[in-house]
């Protein structure tokens, strides 16, 4: 499906694959059936996540001079730091490193900043080779596609796709069981790692106080990306940093629970810029990029508390309309209710502004959400938003329609006449609220209201 298609046909196409909703079901029934555990552990829930929530949004308040400690300490450390007001910045910077060490091999740890700015599609249009080494997006890489969920890029697929997008990059068929389908990835990825001059990583926090970058994955590619290469190339959204280790400690209760059912993940790697004289590994140097593509204008919006997501992706395994749809209906590289509300804010003018209207404002995102983003008023508030942008024709119908039902005997009135109408009341909306109409089935009218019903006698 193409991002280029209209919200209403990409959606249709997501609904209309059973095999997509299955794997969806699967997989986000296996991640949601470890939370209860993990958060068991936690003496009160509600008060951690209170603490996470608190923090995020003091972070946001004092975003300038944090960001200003990090790259002090970065600085000071021996490494490098670039501010990026845009996408094209950023991509631009990390490919004059890139030329500047003669680099032609990248390994790629999972950023989903890097597929936001469209950091992969950039310099393998410059020449290089880049390889992702997260395997749900080396899967998603060979297959020519995007990731489909924050967390999991592949959570679309099924092991039988898999093994058919292996087998196209394999030198023959590839046995379907798992260890077979594994040994390969890794046998391939192995290789990408001992060949790579640069590395390139996101950032999923950033301690102002020390410079330090910690990166957290359950697969141990970020370590070999960043120890291996010459280069470790970090990208941070400006807003991903927390002030101290205490602060970190709090929301890393968090980040796994909410993300994996974990009490903790796999692999927290914390990275404090190039290899010292002493040390035996590690990169000769480390440049951190900062990158804005939009954050400012959010910053001190209605909006802004969007800016406290700290990436888990839990608030799509609870959605209905996410794991009916997928996430590539949203055209965006952030998918589920987190993505319904950032993409249009970040990229107002990539036609994606309904995707406000992507959603059953059941709430669930919000209560599942580990730092408290109340996601279903934000949704709310960019429908307002782009309400407001309709044509003064379909905005003329609806005023018409709440003036009617703001009376009751106007309301009665209209309900008696749609009664008397039957089977015409339910015809396609005409003039400017056909589009609302589309797709959209009204339940017919009842001949006789409540009202009669209750006031006839015997009732």
């Amino acid at each position: 499906m193409s991002p280029n298609q209209s919200l209403r046909a990409r959606t249709a196409a997501g609904a209309a694959d059973a095999g997509l909703r299955s794997n969806l079901r699967n997989a986000v029934a296996q991640l949601e059936a470890r939370k209860p555990e993990a958060y068991s552990e936690l003496s009160d829930v509600e008060a951690a996540r209170a603490a996470a929530q608190r923090i995020r949004l003091d972070t946001l308040r004092r975003l300038p001079g944090l960001l200003g400690t990090m790259a002090d300490n970065v600085l000071d450390a021996g490494g490098y730091v670039h501010w990026a007001d845009t996408g094209s910045s950023a991509a631009n910077y990390v490919q004059s490193v890139l030329q500047r060490r003669d680099a032609t091999r990248i390994v790629k740890s999972k950023s989903m900043l890097s597929e936001e700015i469209h950091l992969n599609t950039h310099l393998e249009e410059a020449g290089y080779d880049v390889t992702e080494t997260d395997l749900g997006e080396w899967i998603v890489q060979l297959a020519g596609q995007t990731p489909s969920h924050i967390l999991a890029p592949a959570v679309h697929l099924n092991r039988q796709e898999i093994a058919e997008i292996f087998d196209a990059a394999a030198p023959e068929p590839l046995d379907r069981d798992i260890s077979a389908l594994t040994s390969f990835a890794r046998s391939r990825l192995r290789e990408a790692f001992l060949q790579a001059d640069v590395g390139i990583t996101g950032v999923n926090f950033a301690v102002a106080d020390s410079g330090a970058v910690v990166i957290v994955t359950n697969e141990g590619n970020a370590g070999l990306t960043t120890a291996l290469p010459k280069v470790h190339i970090a990208l941070m959204g400006m807003e991903r940093i927390v002030e101290s280790w205490r602060e970190l400690d709090v929301l890393m209760a968090m980040l796994p629970r909410a993300a994996t059912g974990q009490s903790i993940s796999t692999y927290v790697d914390w990275i404090g810029g190039a290899r010292r004289d002493q040390e035996q590994d590690g990169p000769e140097e480390f440049h951190l990029v900062i990158i804005d593509n939009g954050r400012s204008e959010i910053l001190g919006s209605e909006y802004d508390q969007v800016l406290t997501c700290i990436r888990c992706g839990a608030c799509s395994n609870v959605c209905p309309v996410y794991s009916t749809i997928g996430g590539h209906a949203y055209g965006s590289v952030y998918t589920g209710p987190i993505g319904a509300v950032l993409t249009p804010l970040l990229t107002p003018d990539a036609g994606l502004n309904d995707l406000a209207f992507a959603s059953s404002l059941c709430g669930a995102c919000w209560q599942t959400c580990p730092v408290g983003i109340p996601l279903h008023d934000l949704l709310l508030a960019l429908r307002s938003r782009e309400s407001e942008q309709a044509g003064s024709a379909e905005k003329a119908a609806w005023n018409l329609w709440s003036r009617t039902w703001s009376k009751p005997s106007r309301y009665r009135r209209s309900l008696s006449t749609a009664s008397r109408l039957g089977s015409a009341a339910r015809l396609p909306l005409p003039g400017p609220t056909k589009r609302w109409g589309t797709g959209r089935a009204p339940l017919p009218i009842a001949a006789e209201s409540l009202r009669k019903l209750w006031k006839r006698p015997g009732s």
